[in-house]
């Protein structure tokens, strides 16, 4: 399965998933010049930068990433620091093959700053999961979860530490059971394969 992953800072999960051995065939960045396209360029990944600044809207936006995208001949997507949001025809061009990484268990703490929002809540446990994307924010399908504990003495720095741990390991798992085929969604729900 040939990947695309769409970045936005400094790619610690694109170079998770390209040492699991995940065949990435494009990296796309909606920011130039960030830490993701000098690990694409390292490992000789094609890459793109596609700046929101220079489309006349989002739907604009997703038809230049769609085509993109199929020019490289791509299977499925990898959603890891792309702060934008999909159009829904991308969305549906995609549907079941979007995936993205998000730094909290959801539906807690959905969008931005999900590390900060956990430490202003005082919450004992935050989290990582791995969701299919659809048409909403941070609301698709949950594909798999796992706790990180927040400790008393955390900041944003040693949460995020902990967090991003979590996230190198899931996301490569997750990405390469979907090539496995070994879960499926049911409506709102994923379920595995035993």
């Amino acid at each position: 399965m040939r990947w695309a992953v769409l970045v936005g800072g400094t790619g610690s999960n694109l170079a998770a998933l390209l040492d699991r051995g995940i065949d990435i065939g494009l990296v796309v960045s909606h920011r130039a010049e960030v830490g993701a396209l000098v690990i694409a360029r390292a490992h000789r990944v094609p890459a793109a930068v596609l700046l929101p600044s220079r489309y006349a809207s989002r739907e604009a936006y997703g038809a230049d990433l769609r085509q993109t995208l199929e020019n490289a001949a791509i299977d499925a997507v990898a959603m890891a620091g792309f702060l934008r949001w999909l159009d829904t025809d991308t969305v549906r061009s995609y549907r079941g093959r979007i995936f993205n990484i998000h730094p909290s268990l959801l539906p807690a703490f959905p969008g931005l700053h999900a590390i900060g929002q956990a430490l202003v809540y005082g919450v004992r446990w935050t989290g990582v999961t791995v969701h299919l994307v659809d048409e909403g924010r941070d609301s698709g399908p949950v594909v798999a979860q796992e706790p990180v504990p927040v400790e008393p003495e955390d900041d944003e720095e040693s949460l995020a530490a902990r967090i991003h741990a979590v996230e190198h390991r899931l996301y490569g798992d997750v990405l390469q059971a979907f090539e496995q085929q070994r879960f499926f969604v049911c409506g709102r729900k994923v379920v595995w394969r035993q």
